[in-house]
Order: structure tokens, then C-alpha cells, then sequence
């Protein structure tokens, strides 16, 4: 086989052919503005219902995109075979070797009075001034990629009023509330009492690739279904993991002799390992958790833009035993012999995009455990046992053709408050378990939505795009958990409830503007601020004289600021 001649020489190295792909960090500026190329059909979306860094490579397909002028990062060829033989196994690999520099973004974040933040891997940003540093290199060839982009944080964690959770754990950092027989979470109020570094794998990997088959190993972050901000399952709002997948990317589907395209399929199973954070107990056997994941989405050739997905992820304790409960069976639905324990939950999505009028819309509905009495009559009893869901919607819209600006209206609503049935049974929250006592979380942070499980949200988003940046301008609200306080009513009396607890939710309102400005071709500057009232932040309750104890609330203010420099 023949091969073009390597230079090795970095100056002319970088200035080979670079790539028409865009390969991009999720929730990044990049990946952002792709996606909303997608809505109008300027770019092809490159996964069905997975995405991680590594599955994210973004085809533009308008060649006169709107910041076609400013340096978005490039892929580069350094070289690649000349050879037009190829067997059954070479054709199912890219026979060259390219290379994607990171470009290192420093974020920073002010909160004058409480924590605000979320979808920002590892990084806790507390209340007072909080970093981030990334960057990093990917270097693919012959169907391997290695992929290396950490993370290193501190946050200032100043001191903020908590929640008195004495009745339910040992530490005054943890979690506001549990029920039962110590059943909590990890998912400390806030991390100690001093600030703090953070070093974090980040989107760090190794893998290989043959056609669309692909497995590897690293810790790069998941995206699960097709939520904007509050994914059900999975996000990059936690610090990342180790773990170890294989399956199927995005492709498409011929039947065989008839040559009948049937459409798109995609699917993914992986395994990892969960690290409890310093603030939740003091007992060191139980600080490691094992994920079990699955995924599987199509998307019908005769109904274009359309997708539907099933996700499924499994706790279980951290065993070399329990290894096995990456596949779906009985035995992980209770402790079992091995002790294996479970937090077993699923999500239906459904994605439908209109390019031709720059609309999509999608939701997912989440279920954890099982309907009373189990299996399908249990359902037929009371369907909606354990039910979330999201739902959203985006929208484009031409502002000026001539001046080039285009916009995109965002909407979401995300519910996770427990099923009324519970109010017959106990306390419950879809991010608890009894059995898997850190909850659904890694070191600290919730795995899915950002805002956490038991509330509910509604944000309002609206994106204006231009030659040189972008504009964002949000407004939201919402309950981060209301569990809390009806957990409060179970068993108790019904006017001593009414006068203590009607009054007692704790909610957020916010609005906000976040601008991102090419400087230069290669150096972007994004600010933002937000305002973020905070009513009645401890969850306070009323006395006899029904006097509101819960009117408390704090008006915090947050401000951000990141540059990078792409190369």
C-alpha cells in the first residue's frame, strides 16, 4: 500500500486540507450553532440520540454559512494513502491520519449570593467566582482515535445559608432531604467550606472504528435524547467517568437484493464507574457506583426528520458481579445474591424536524421502577407511576436576509415531580433509590438534569445569529424540587399541612443575555449576566398565626465571561 510522504514539519502540517466536518464539544458554541444550521437543512445532524464528543461530527452543507468567515476549528488531513486497492476490511476504515486541535477556552463565572450554573462537566459554580480551563487534541488514523481534552476548575465556595438537614444526614454540606430508611442523594448544598481545584478527564478517549461499528474507552461526557437544557437521563452536568462502550453509530439502512433504504439506526451500550463525592457519608465501602446504559433510536426514511429512541440505564453496586446487569434481566430489579441493588430507568424520545419551515419539535417521557402489582396490568392501573418528561420546541426566524442576521426561538418544559400515588406509599424522588444510596448522581452532581429530579421547569430562549456572534436573551422559572414539601403531606394531618406547607415551595425565576463576538477571525469573547430571584431558598414554613415565614428570598446576581482562541 502507498503512502503520501509525512511532513513533519508543523507550520506546513497545519496548513494541509482541513476537513468540511466539524467535530464539537456538546453544548459548545460550535455544536450550538450547527444545530441550529440543522433547523433549516445547512447542516446534517451526525447522531440520532447519543452524542459525545467523539459522535458529534457536524456536516455543513451550505457552503455560504453564516459565519462561514470566522475560524469555527478545523480537522486536518496530515496525510493519507494514495492507494485506490482496497479489501473488505480497509474499505471499512478512513486510511489516513488527521488531527483536531482543542482550542482552550477559559470560563469564569461570578454568583454574588447563591450557587447558578449547570451543564458545565466537573466545574461547581458556587456562589463567588468559579473558572474552568479546557483544551486539547484528537488524533485519528486507520480507524483509531485518541482524544485528549481535561478540564481543570476552582470554585471560591463562599458561604451561603443551607438547609437543615440534620434529620437526614450526618453532614451539613449534603443534600437538603431524604425519606425512609436514610434514603438520600449525593448532591451537596454546597462542596466543604473552602474553595477548591478540580482536575477532570473531561472528553478524554481512545477508540477504533470500523464502517459504523465502534467501541472504546475514556470518559467522555453523554448527551442522551434530544432535550435542549434538562436531558432526563444523561448530560454534561456532572464531572465525567470511565467507561467502556460499544455499538452503532448513526447509518443508514439497506435492504439487501431489493436495495430498500429503510432509514436511519443507531445504538449504543456502555458501563461505567461512579465516584461519590466527600459530602455525603463516611462510609468508604459504598463510594463507587457501576452505570449500566443502552440506547437505541431509528429515524423511518418514509417519515423524514423524524426519530423516536428508548434509553435505559441500571446503578448497581460496584462488583466485578455486577457486571452483568449491563444487560437488561430480572435479577437486577432487586438486591439479589450478588447484592447487586438497582436504579433502573428508561426514556422514550421523539424528534420531529421540519428544515423546509426551520421548525422541530420533541419531547421524552422517563419512568423509573414499577407500576403496582408490576408487568402490564400494573400499568393498566395507574400508567403515569414514576412518569417525567420534557417537551420542547425550536423555531427559526429571518430577522434580515440582506444583513445577514437570523434568529431562534427555544422553548422547554421539563417535569420530574413524583406521581400522586405515592402520596399512598412514601417519600420519592426519581433521582433517589434506596438501594443505591448516592442517588443518580457523580461526585456531587446530578447525571441528567441539570436542575436536578422532584420540580419542574420552563425556559424560554431566543437566539439571534450574525456575521460576527451571537445574541442569547432567556427568561425561566423553575421548582427545583417540590418533593421536598409533598413528601411533608403523606401521613399528616390536613390542616396542620395546609397551614405549614402551602406556602413552602422554593422556586427560581431568572432572565438573562449572553453575547458571543468574533474579536478576531480565530478569538471569541462571550459575556453574560442573569438575574436569578430566589424565593423562599430553606424552604421555610408557616407558624399557627399563618404567618409566612417562606416571603424570604434573594435576589443573586450571575455573570460570566469566556474567551478562546481557536487554532
Amino acid at each position: 500500500m502507498h503512502m503520501k510522504k509525512i511532513n513533519f514539519i508543523m507550520p506546513i502540517v497545519l496548513s494541509v486540507f482541513s476537513s468540511i466536518f466539524a467535530q464539537e464539544t456538546l453544548k459548545s458554541t460550535e455544536e450550538e450553532y450547527y444545530d441550529f444550521l440543522s433547523l433549516t437543512g445547512a447542516a446534517e445532524r451526525p447522531t440520532l440520540n447519543y452524542r459525545t464528543l467523539s459522535d458529534s461530527e457536524w456536516q455543513v452543507t451550505d457552503e455560504k454559512h453564516l459565519w462561514k468567515d470566522n475560524n469555527l476549528g478545523t480537522k486536518r488531513t496530515l496525510y493519507e494513502s494514495d492507494s485506490t486497492e482496497t479489501n473488505w476490511f480497509t474499505a471499512g476504515i478512513d486510511r489516513s491520519v488527521k488531527l483536531k486541535l482543542y482550542d482552550p477556552e477559559w470560563f469564569n463565572s461570578y454568583n454574588t449570593k447563591a450557587p447558578y450554573g449547570q451543564n458545565d462537566g466537573a466545574l461547581w459554580q458556587g456562589k463567588g467566582y468559579n473558572t474552568s480551563l479546557t483544551a486539547g487534541a484528537r488524533l485519528e488514523a486507520f480507524g483509531f482515535e485518541a482524544t485528549f481534552k481535561p478540564q481543570v476548575s476552582w470554585s471560591q465556595n463562599r458561604e451561603f445559608k443551607l438547609v437543615d438537614n440534620s434529620a437526614y444526614y450526618t453532614n451539613k454540606y449534603a443534600y437538603t432531604w431524604g425519606y425512609g430508611n436514610n434514603i438520600g442523594v449525593d448532591a451537596p448544598q454546597r462542596f466543604g467550606d473552602s474553595s477548591f481545584w478540580t482536575f477532570d478527564w473531561g472528553d478524554t478517549e481512545l477508540r477504533y472504528s470500523w464502517k459504523k461499528l465502534t467501541a472504546g474507552f475514556g470518559t467522555q461526557a453523554i448527551w442522551l435524547g434530544p432535550a435542549f437544557l434538562n436531558p432526563m437521563l444523561h448530560s454534561n452536568n456532572a464531572a465525567t467517568y470511565p467507561k467502556f462502550d460499544v455499538g452503532l453509530r448513526k447509518t443508514e439502512i439497506y435492504i439487501p437484493h431489493i436495495d430498500w433504504n429503510i432509514g436511519y439506526v443507531e445504538g449504543r451500550i456502555w458501563t461505567g464507574y461512579l465516584t461519590e463525592s466527600k459530602y455525603f457519608d463516611n462510609d468508604s465501602s459504598n463510594d463507587h457506583n457501576l452505570i449500566h446504559g443502552f440506547t437505541f433510536s431509528y429515524a423511518p426514511s418514509f417519515l423524514p426528520g423524524f426519530t423516536v429512541g428508548l434509553n435505559r440505564t441500571c446503578l448497581v453496586k460496584s462488583s466485578k458481579e455486577n457486571l452483568k446487569y449491563v444487560i437488561p434481566v430480572g435479577n437486577n430489579t432487586h438486591i439479589g445474591e450478588q447484592g447487586a441493588g438497582e436504579d433502573q430507568k428508561f426514556s422514550f424520545t421523539a424528534d420531529y424536524l421540519f428544515p423546509s419551515v426551520g421548525f422541530e419539535i420533541y419531547g421524552e417521557i422517563g419512568t423509573d421502577d414499577y407500576a403496582p402489582g408490576g408487568g402490564f396490568k400494573g400499568y393498566q392501573r395507574y400508567l403515569t407511576h414514576t412518569m417525567t418528561y420534557t417537551v420542547g420546541a425550536k423555531k427559526s426566524i429571518t430577522i434580515s436576509e440582506e444583513k445577514k442576521i437570523y434568529s431562534e426561538l427555544v422553548f422547554e418544559w421539563n417535569n420530574t415531580e413524583m406521581s400522586q400515588n405515592y402520596q399512598l406509599v412514601g417519600g420519592y424522588s426519581f433521582g433517589f433509590h434506596y438501594q443505591i444510596t448516592q442517588g443518580y448522581t457523580n461526585r456531587g452532581q446530578w447525571l441528567g438534569s441539570g436542575i436536578g429530579y422532584g420540580g419542574n421547569s420552563q425556559h424560554l430562549e431566543y437566539r439571534i445569529y450574525y456575521p460576527k456572534g451571537s445574541t442569547f436573551l432567556c427568561i425561566g422559572r423553575n421548582n427545583p424540587d417540590n418533593n421536598y414539601i409533598y413528601a411533608k403531606a403523606i401521613n399528616s394531618n390536613t390542616n396542620e399541612t395546609e397551614i405549614k406547607y402551602s406556602h413552602a415551595f422554593k422556586a427560581n425565576y431568572y432572565f438573562g443575555a449572553t453575547t458571543t463576538y468574533f474579536i478576531t477571525k480565530s478569538l471569541s469573547a462571550t459575556a453574560g449576566a442573569a438575574f436569578d430571584l430566589i424565593i423562599n431558598p430553606l424552604y421555610n414554613i408557616r407558624n399557627e398565626d399563618k404567618e409566612t415565614v417562606g416571603n424570604d428570598q434573594i435576589n443573586n446576581w450571575h455573570f460570566e465571561l469566556a474567551l478562546k482562541y481557536r487554532l
